[in-house]
């Protein structure tokens, strides 16, 4: 019965381009325009039919992972690429669509993340042994979206461009004090310390962050300015100048969004500044990739603009400024994806096959998702007063 309803699904499926199939020891399938050059896909069981057309990115996640997936030069993204051109619902099979449609509501509303939930999903992917992640970040370990104002800046200076870019639009003055909600490895906490005078309060669930983070503190002599801490924002009860948040918001959970702005607003003084920097999606809001959240980000969701801009109105922040970055991710990632390919044989001394496996189909998904699919990253400039920023982007560029 699957392997019919695997032909039904795929010939209705794919419209554009064309893909070519094996199952097991069988013949070839051909589906889509006839002209095209195939993206060749190899299933080495044909119990993988089944959990393809139902759940397709566990069927295929879980099968490359498995080994039992198998592409050619085993890269996954050609079959992304295709899937992602192909992704216009009239196009997708309805029984696709229909169990799509019962599940993203129950997974939006299970996105929840209570404090004790919180440190342990932000354990499972940020204290993974911090070598693996000397093999594709930068010297600076920013693990977030890098800013190519140039396509041709190598990922240390995107890197720097971003944080660049984002400091810039907090408007900082020396001593004012800077709250950072995740901030990692302490990179920006240093830059903004370092460079621009800041006394900076960074928090973090990640006790393997947190420990890398101090001790790089320590050996920039900053600990006069910088203090690092393990803590969850919602227990901070300071007041501060200005309040930076990379790559955090996307583990908040869509039920805390309100608490989330509430408190970033009673954190901020009166004229206080915040920038919010976060993986975004242009599509209506829905459930994030199966997969992703049970292998990669366990309580991860991807906001949309809308139910975003909701909380931010209703905890009566002022949006001074709101900024898309489209495929600044895509180009990090491809050079996240391009380091860690080069290092392979280093983390397969970290982790095992299956390990590595998955780690290469979350970069190579992730590449795709930003480069074709609806993945952006936002900028949220917030505050309290309407007069708390320049009334132009001006100031951004004038040095």
């Amino acid at each position: 019965m699957w392997d019919k309803i695997f032909d039904a699904a795929m010939r209705r499926f794919v419209q554009r381009g064309a893909l070519e199939v094996t199952v097991a020891d069988g013949p070839a399938r051909r589906y889509g325009e006839p002209g095209a050059e195939p993206v060749h896909v190899h299933l080495a069981d044909e119990a993988l039919l089944r959990k393809v057309i139902l759940t397709p990115d566990m069927g295929i996640g879980e099968g490359y992972t498995d080994g039992r997936v198998i592409f050619p030069q085993d890269d996954p993204r050609p079959l992304i690429r295709l899937a992602l051109m192909n992704r216009a619902v009239e196009a997708t099979p309805f029984l696709m669509r229909l169990l799509d449609s019962i599940a993203a509501p129950i997974q939006r509303f299970i996105a929840g993340n209570p404090l004790i939930r919180s440190r342990q999903n932000v354990a499972h992917h940020y204290d993974l042994d911090g070598r693996l992640y000397d093999l594709f970040l930068d010297e600076d370990r920013q693990y977030s979206c890098a800013y190519f104002p140039d396509d041709e800046l190598s990922l240390e200076e995107a890197q720097v461009a971003k944080k660049r870019h984002i400091i810039g639009k907090l408007c900082l003055e020396p001593g004012m004090r800077v709250l950072d909600i995740g901030c990692g490895w302490g990179g920006m906490a240093l830059t903004l310390a370092k460079d621009y005078g800041a006394q900076v309060v960074g928090v973090t669930l990640s006790e393997e962050q947190l420990k890398i983070g101090r001790q790089r503190v320590k050996d920039a002599g900053l600990e006069d300015k910088i203090d690092l801490r393990l803590m969850d924002y919602r227990d901070v009860t300071e007041q501060f100048d200005r309040i930076v948040s990379v790559g955090m918001f996307e583990h908040v959970g869509r039920r805390h969004y309100r608490e989330y702005f509430d408190k970033v607003r009673d954190l901020l003084t009166e004229e206080g500044v915040a920038l919010i920097h976060t993986i975004g999606s242009t599509d209506a809001p829905r459930a994030t990739s199966t997969w992703t959240r049970k292998y990669i980000f366990p309580g991860g969701y991807i906001p949309s603009m809308s139910e975003t801009m909701a909380q931010i109105e209703k905890a009566h922040l002022v949006t001074a400024d709101v900024e898309v970055w489209r495929t600044h991710y895509a180009k990090t990632l491809r050079h996240w994806h391009e380091r860690f390919m080069s290092h392979v044989d280093e983390a397969e001394k970290l982790h095992d096959d299956r390990f590595v496996r998955m780690w290469r189909f979350y970069l190579a998904s992730a590449e795709e998702g930003f480069r074709l699919g609806t993945l952006v990253n936002f900028q949220f400039q917030l505050a309290r007063s309407n007069t708390a920023v320049p009334v132009t982007r001006d100031y951004l560029y004038r040095n």
